[in-house]
């Protein structure tokens, strides 16, 4: 499988599982309503989820993760 493909299912993987989790939170833990719960949601997962990135290298394409709980941006293998 390509590294750009890669990268892509695993920030939607990433953002799918968080913003499923934060729209119950959201709804069981606050007083939104309507639009505003998915908003919140969207929101609070695109700043807490990973963001993946395949680069060219002189060794290849390789896939890099970077992560606001994690210092700097790590190599997947």
């Amino acid at each position: 499988m390509k590294p750009q493909v890669k990268a892509f299912i695993f920030q939607l993987t990433g953002f799918a599982v968080l913003f499923i989790l934060f729209r119950f939170l959201i709804d069981a833990y606050t007083n939104l309503q309507g639009f505003w719960i998915p908003v919140t949601a969207f929101v609070v997962s695109t700043l807490l989820a990973p963001k993946f990135q395949a680069v060219k290298t002189n060794d290849g394409e390789k896939l890099f993760m970077k992560w606001i709980f994690i210092k700097g941006i790590r190599e997947i293998k």
